[in-house]
């Protein structure tokens, strides 16, 4: 405080910033493994009775891999990752929870109804993504299509959705699994190596000088008044 009782802030005012590893492969491994394994339910590959041990897995590692990673998504600034993995952490925990307390084939009208709700939600960060990184967009809009198709299944159980969200599931874990191997040998390397489609921002969170990367920091979540 100046001694006429402003407030300014002085020069040698410092932000610190915690460098951390990439949280983004973590994430989407732990996705890539939800989406074979309830594929592999969906189309009868694995039998129904073992929907308790399936729901087990989602519970025991996906869901925990998956939270962990979108804390220190938000913790690296990136609200996008962050948001979006959060999003299928809760879904994949609300459907370990419905199968673990529903009889094994059975559909739910209240499942079916949130993953519609979901599906409409993550359009939200659909339109975010899209100008970052084409990879992680990718996976949000195949993962909507899916939550989709699986709402619909569990409202009038046509087998056909069931499926047809099976292969989505398929779709999702190899797009997830492109998208950890890209970020993985990007980070590992510092540069990118495969592509993924980052533009502006995304880019120049790699290419830019690190002085300009700290422009506008001080309008950033966390450091800024309020949300």
């Amino acid at each position: 405080m100046d001694g006429d009782g402003s407030h300014r802030v002085l020069p040698q005012t410092r932000i610190m910033l915690r460098p951390i590893g990439s949280p983004l492969p973590l994430g989407l491994l732990a996705l890539a493994c939800a989406g074979v394994l309830l594929g592999c339910e969906q189309i009868g590959a694995i039998k129904l009775t073992e929907g308790r041990s399936v729901a087990m897995i989602l519970l025991g590692f996906v869901v925990p891999l998956m939270l962990l990673a979108t804390i220190f998504s938000f913790l690296a600034r990136d609200t996008v990752a962050g948001t979006g993995l959060g999003l299928f952490a809760g879904a994949w925990l609300a459907t370990a929870l419905t199968a673990l307390t529903s009889p094994p084939g059975s559909t739910s009208q209240g499942l079916g109804v949130f993953l519609l709700t979901l599906a409409a939600a993550m359009i939200v960060l659909i339109a975010g993504a899209s100008f970052g990184k084409a990879g992680p967009a990718a996976v949000i809009v195949v993962g909507a299509g899916r939550f989709l198709l699986t709402g619909l299944y569990e409202l009038n159980g046509h087998r056909g959705l069931e499926h047809a969200a099976a292969i989505v599931g398929f779709v999702l874990a190899g797009i997830a699994l492109y998208s950890a191997l890209a970020t993985t040998v990007e980070d590992v390397q510092g540069r990118p190596a495969l592509p993924m489609g980052r533009r502006k921002k995304a880019m120049a969170a790699l290419d830019a000088p690190f002085p300009t990367q700290l422009e506008g920091l001080e309008h950033e979540a966390g450091v800024r008044q309020q949300l």
